[in-house]
């Protein structure tokens, strides 16, 4: 065989490999994500509490997350993708401050899953900035044992219906990885924790960094 048929036959090799390749790619659907970050509640006015610190404050809770997706559809000659997701996002610990006297739990933990649509910008390029929309299901759990010592006296376990809506900005790292980096804001009811804030509903606002898959 000639140089010039082993050159051919090269050339008609990569040409199929990166056909190949580049189908590959495009079957990419399914995501799978872990991210890592905080939780930030808002401080809230304990009715009764005395007058120089009425307060109920809130930690910022170290706060994981684990998130399915898969792409439903392109849209807009590929510039949109529309994305079916379900975050999964607990809070193990999330630590109270209050003035004492109180009964109050010490700590507690929140768990959300809420199934959402999510819409990427530019889903097949380097830079992907997206919203999210969904709602769900909600728990916390607040410690047995209270913030000044002793039995927590109150209901332990609450649960909530909650609405998400999220954004973020995914980038690519390497070939089916990306980076991203995103907040989210969970609006839930209010865990049981002993004392009348006046509130009903709570901001659970999330910000994190972590690896999507792509597969």
């Amino acid at each position: 065989m000639s140089l010039k048929h082993l050159a051919i036959g090269a050339l008609v090799a990569a040409c199929i490999f990166v056909a190949q390749a580049q189908e590959q790619e495009k079957e990419q659907k399914n995501e799978l994500s872990g991210i890592i970050g905080r939780t930030f509640t808002s401080d809230q006015s304990i009715q009764g509490a005395p007058a120089y610190d009425p307060d109920l404050r809130f930690s910022n809770g170290l706060t994981f997350e684990i998130n399915y997706a898969r792409r439903l559809m392109g849209m807009g000659r590929g510039f949109f993708s529309l994305t079916l997701e379900v975050p999964f996002v607990v809070n193990p610990d999330q630590n109270l401050h209050a003035a004492p006297p109180n009964r109050i739990p010490e700590k507690y933990a929140s768990f959300f899953v809420t199934p959402a649509v999510r819409l990427n910008a530019f889903p097949d390029h380097g830079v992907s900035p997206w919203v999210s929309f969904g709602s769900g299901f909600g728990h916390f759990a607040a410690s047995s044992t209270l913030l000044f010592g002793g039995n927590n006296p109150g209901t332990t376990g609450t649960n909530t219906g909650v609405i998400q809506a999220g954004l973020g900005l995914d980038v690519k790292i390497f070939h089916r990885f990306s980076l991203r980096g995103e907040g989210r804001d969970f609006w839930s009811g209010v865990p049981q924790l002993n004392v009348y804030t006046g509130k009903s509903r709570q901001h659970n606002i999330f910000a994190g960094l972590g690896i999507v898959w792509h597969f």
